[in-house]
């Protein structure tokens, strides 16, 4: 998964319309939603674009088909290669089919929060408030760094 990540992070940087600005630590957390399956391993990436919202989700989910992931058929929260989800936009908020941002349940997911806040700390989740403060709402004893 860590290799995936990495590999992810150098697509994204090399992607026309796009560029990495920040990127965190590689995080590991218990699998949850289905448990029966490896750690997950986590990390969060800032990037500078010019394209729009609905561009930058189609270059994620290439991403992922590229490394070998079938959202066609793969189980919900069951093992994948790599799942690269549009946290922020901005400040925007977008509520359309297959686009919602922020990510939904992004404010109340610690093994977002973590690597999120390392990168952003001061970002403002729209209705939801800065990321440290709601960092510190959640709990993070079971994400470890791994590097």
């Amino acid at each position: 998964a860590a290799t995936a990540i990495e590999r992810a992070f150098e697509c994204l940087d090399g992607h026309d319309g796009l560029r990495l600005t920040a990127r965190s630590t590689l995080y590991r957390t218990p699998a949850w939603g289905v448990t029966g399956q490896p750690d997950f391993i986590n990390a969060v990436a800032k990037v500078d674009t010019t394209l729009a919202p609905q561009q930058l989700l189609d270059v994620l989910l290439t991403i992922e088909r590229d490394a070998g992931r079938d959202r066609r058929t793969a189980e919900r929260w069951g093992p994948r290669v790599l799942d690269l989800d549009l946290l922020l936009y901005g400040d925007a908020v977008i509520d359309e089919p297959g686009l919602h941002v922020p990510h939904p349940h992004l404010h109340e997911r610690a093994f977002v929060l973590v690597p999120l806040a390392e990168i952003a700390p001061a970002v403002v989740i729209p209705g939801h408030g800065p990321v440290a403060a709601l960092r510190g709402r959640v709990a993070t004893g079971d994400i470890e760094a791994l590097r």
